[in-house]
């Protein structure tokens, strides 16, 4: 007699991700492999896709434990420029802190940090071209503030004040800057890009020489948004730099969960022939000339790059989030990638072109630029502070380059009524 189906089987069982450290648990990277600076090689920009499939798997680094930049990545700057790169990213970081301290003083809703993350989006703006369109996330206000764009302008679209060119319209945090080249964040995570890649695709159509760049969190990997927008950066070579930044945790989930206990997120490109790259994300010199490399690439109409920033969010998602309740308070001091502004203050020290006090002048320089800016935002208005009004037929403008006239006559009939009401 045959035996029973199922019978003598063992029980499936469901794999369910779990972070390698909880709260309170002793946190070790000692096995997390790292290359050496200098380890990997520079590629062709004209490269194929399968002739890179090792790049998703390693690690790009251009400064080694000394600060000293090595192997065939270096950008080899001009200290100047190094010099620019590090005074954005402490600006960005003196932004951070300046707001970070007026939202829990009451004066705006909600803010989130880019602290530990600043060699990202600063070195990126530097080795794009100034009309290149970017697309992207809330943690990139370093494209801002690298782009010397105003600060004034950013802090009040935090506060929503009367000077919010968006008119209170947006989430704190989420800026948009058309002239600086800065696509509007979307709280919806993933949309950016597709809409990258659209305009990417656009702007070959038209024979532009403008390229766009994206930038997504690694659990926004997971959404559809990503793999649509893949798929058609792939197909038709757009003229796309999409990056990937790894910081390790989502809000309160790891990255696990968005597939990273399996493989790396770079390898995500190589099923869709995508040419991805992974590169230590707090080596500005490294993510300078990785991005150099795949700007250069889709000028070039070699196609698309997928690039992942390996980096770590140092503090919480954002101030609504408490990340001792999910991670060991002191997992971000283990990280064995470092300060990524420390890092490149070493290395201008090491070549002969910075020095401690001039650092120190350097950090008390923006913190000065940042309080003015704060005081000048503030006059116009904060959330407990001066009280502001956009006026209620703003809602109606904005949304039209030329107002329709069933909405003009829909906003003078609810101005009127509003008039007749006394409201």
């Amino acid at each position: 007699m045959a035996d029973e189906p199922g019978r003598n089987l063992r029980s499936l069982s469901l794999h369910v991700p779990e972070p390698k450290y909880r709260p309170g648990d002793k946190v070790s990277f000692d096995d997390m492999p790292l290359p050496e600076a200098g380890s990997v090689a520079r590629p062709d920009i004209a490269a194929a896709p399968n002739t890179l499939r090792d790049y998703p798997f390693t690690l790009i680094r251009v400064l080694d434990p000394e600060g000293k930049a090595v192997g065939e990545w270096n950008p080899r700057l001009e200290p100047d420029r190094i010099r620019a790169i590090l005074r954005a990213m402490t600006l960005t970081r003196a932004f951070d802190d300046r707001m970070f301290r007026a939202q829990r003083q009451g004066k705006t809703s909600f803010y989130m940090k880019c602290t530990g993350e600043e060699a990202i989006a600063v070195s990126q703006a530097f080795a794009l071209d100034r009309d290149d369109m970017c697309f992207p996330s809330y943690r990139q206000q370093g494209l801002l503030i690298a782009r010397d764009w105003s600060l004034v302008d950013m802090m009040c679209q935090i506060y929503s004040n009367a000077g919010d060119r968006l008119k209170g319209r947006q989430l704190p945090i989420m800026y948009s800057a058309k002239e600086a080249g800065f696509f509007s964040i979307s709280g919806n995570l993933g949309t950016q890009y597709p809409q990258a890649v659209g305009w990417a695709m656009a702007s070959a159509a038209k024979g532009d020489t403008r390229i766009a760049a994206s930038w997504v969190g690694e659990g926004t990997t997971a959404e559809g948004d990503f793999h649509a927008a893949c798929t058609f950066a792939s197909v038709f070579r757009a003229p796309v730099v999409l990056n990937i930044v790894n910081n390790q945790w989502a809000i309160s989930s790891f990255a696990g969960f968005a597939g990273g206990e399996n493989t790396t997120f770079a390898a995500r490109g190589l099923g869709y022939g995508i040419a991805a790259l992974r590169v230590d994300g707090n080596d500005a010199l490294a993510v300078y000339a990785a991005t150099e490399w795949a700007a250069e690439r889709a000028r070039s109409n070699h196609g698309p790059t997928l690039i992942e920033h390996f980096t770590y969010r140092v503090e919480a998602h954002s101030t609504s989030d408490d990340p001792s309740a999910y991670r060991p308070a002191d997992e971000g001091q283990h990280f064995p990638l470092g300060d990524p502004i420390e890092r490149l203050k070493t290395h201008l020290i090491a070549i002969g072109e910075w020095d401690d006090a001039s650092h120190e002048a350097l950090k008390a320089e923006v913190t000065a630029q940042v309080r003015d800016a704060g005081k000048e935002a503030e006059k116009l208005g904060t959330l407990s502070g001066t009280a502001f009004n956009h006026g209620f037929e703003t809602i109606f403008e904005d949304v039209f380059a030329e107002m329709p006239p069933h909405l003009k006559e829909q906003m003078e009939q609810s101005i009127e009524e509003r008039r007749v009401a006394g409201v």
